[in-house]
């Protein structure tokens, strides 16, 4: 063996020792309240978009063979200042390309006026659902899952006077989501011939509920509204009036959905009922099997949103053919919506595929996304009703 072919050997045996080169990641963020109000709520919907990111991930088909990798912030769902805190620092120090989140609705208007649209940032929300946001100035920025309270207020509404009752009391959490959604249900209600003896907003975070109880009570109305918050005053108020005999049967919207409630009120809630984004469609069904093999339960609040918002962030990446902020704002909404071949979850590489090669896709994921012109979903809606101890789907609305 002469020296080339010996150091030839060498270097082939040296290759062959040394680690595969790695493949190239872009960052992108998550930002939940793990703290606060809905803290019980956001580890299954952090899941369920890491499930996303995986999945777009282990394809090997973004970008040529990039990976994703998730860098998470917490929004606390009620401290804006902390919230604008931790997107600033995903944005400037991690440098993330788009942002999963955020969920409340008064943080997710505070990080994307003061740092994701000025930052050019494209932010999917899975669960603010203020009206606010439908008119908020984006820029082409701002994107949710979720549908706008102003529907769901008008679903409950109907729910409610279907049912029966004629005569409500109200109470809401003091904040974006809690005004915009008992707004939205007054003015439905109203308009279907129902009353609303009493509307009072409640503070979070407080030990006695028991003066706001009194004053909802003292109405006269046949059952208690709450726009409100599992893990904080929502809760708190039905505690409360469940102690004092105040009320003994409520109605919820979405914040207020979880097992956790359940769980932690001393009392039966059996018959209280509610309205939460959701819908029985094959996607939807596809999801909870994929959630089921990642180890977690898919049925939940605002999981299958948390996946859908993660999936249209990496596709409209795709589709734009680069790690590019810009990009991905420019190609959400291309990806979202028809024209294309539908995209269901599990589908999403096969989906990256269709657009490498310069095809096009609907992505209809868990929720049937179906975005209006401002970039937001239209929305299904389960009718829930306490019931064995747990929340039972009725209906889709």
């Amino acid at each position: 063996m002469n020296f080339k072919t010996l150091l030839l050997a060498s270097c082939t045996a040296a290759a062959l020792l040394l680690p595969a080169a790695a493949s190239a990641q872009v960052k992108m963020g998550i930002i939940l309240g793990y703290t606060g109000p809905i803290e019980s709520l956001t580890p299954d919907m952090k899941n369920s978009a890491e499930m996303a990111f995986k999945e777009v991930s282990d394809s090997g088909k973004l970008l040529g063979g990039e990976t994703i990798s998730v860098v998470s912030a917490d929004s606390t769902c009620v401290d804006a200042a902390a919230a604008t805190a931790a997107a600033e620092r995903l944005i400037t120090s991690d440098n993330v390309l788009a942002i999963m989140g955020a969920d409340c609705s008064g943080v997710t208007t505070a990080i994307a006026n003061s740092v994701a649209i000025p930052n050019g940032v494209v932010m999917v929300s899975p669960s603010a659902t203020s009206p606010a946001l439908t008119t908020i100035d984006d820029k082409g920025l701002f994107f949710r899952t979720a549908p706008s309270d102003a529907r769901q207020g008008e679903v409950l509404a109907n729910i409610v006077t279907k049912r029966g009752y004629k005569n409500v009391a109200v109470t809401y959490t003091n904040n974006d989501y809690g005004k915009g959604l008992s707004e939205s249900f007054a003015s439905a209600f109203g308009g279907m011939g129902g009353k609303i003896a009493i509307t009072a907003a409640h503070e979070d975070g407080k030990g006695d509920y028991s003066a706001e109880v009194g004053a909802l009570a003292a109405a006269g109305a046949e059952i208690l509204v709450v726009f409100g918050y599992l893990d904080q005053g929502g809760r708190g108020i039905i505690q409360t009036s469940l102690d004092t005999g105040a009320f003994d049967k409520f109605i919820f919207a979405d914040g207020m959905v979880g097992e956790s409630l359940i769980k932690n009120i001393d009392g039966d809630l059996t018959g209280s009922f509610g309205t939460l984004p959701g819908t029985d469609t094959d996607g939807a069904k596809m999801f909870l099997e994929l959630a089921k093999k990642s180890g977690f339960d898919g049925d939940g609040p605002f999981r299958g949103e948390s996946y859908d918002a993660a999936a249209l962030i990496s596709l409209a990446m795709q589709a734009a053919g680069k790690a590019d902020r810009a990009g991905i704002a420019a190609n959400i909404m291309n990806v979202a919506n028809a024209p294309g071949e539908k995209i269901q979850p599990g589908e999403l590489g096969k989906a990256l595929e269709i657009l490498a090669n310069g095809g096009e896709v609907d992505y209809v994921g868990a929720t049937n996304v179906e975005f209006t012109d401002v970039g937001e979903a239209s929305g299904s809606y389960k009718e829930l009703e306490i019931g064995d101890g747990k929340f039972n789907t009725l209906k889709i609305h």
